[in-house]
């Protein structure tokens, strides 16, 4: 997406119905890509401490419409759409974590980049360890 994360227009978030998961059906693209698959790729980028800070930077984070749709982007918390999530574990955590305005405040921080980064690693080499 060149533009920025909300490229493909800023529709009002509550008249807004989660795209349905991949099926035969033909779904509209947008540049080559369903709504579906648009979405699932920005929604898995918030699981980089780094593209949260960089959101933060350009001023997204505060902005009412941008707020909105990372809550209409909730949808993902839930099946059918979970499974499609590459790193669920830190998605839905970040994700979590900018439905609250202080974390949408604090992510400005390179300390806070920085621990997340971090707890990231941490986990991986544990799951890894783990698995």
């Amino acid at each position: 997406m060149a533009s920025g994360p909300m490229s493909i227009g800023s529709p009002s978030m509550e008249n807004l119905v989660p795209p349905l998961p991949p099926a035969n059906g033909e779904e509209p693209k947008h540049g080559g890509f369903t709504r579906f698959e648009i979405e699932l790729e920005f929604v898995q980028s918030l699981a980089n401490p780094q593209y949260l800070n960089h959101l933060a930077s350009r001023k997204y984070l505060s902005e009412p419409a941008f707020v909105n749709y990372l809550a209409y982007l909730q949808y993902w918390t839930r099946p059918p759409y979970l499974k499609y999530l590459t790193y669920p574990g830190p998605t839905l955590k970040h994700l979590e974590l900018l439905q609250q305005e202080r974390f949408r405040q604090d992510i400005i921080n390179p300390e806070l980049v920085n621990r997340l980064v971090e707890e990231g690693l941490r986990s991986s080499v544990e799951h890894h360890r783990d698995g």
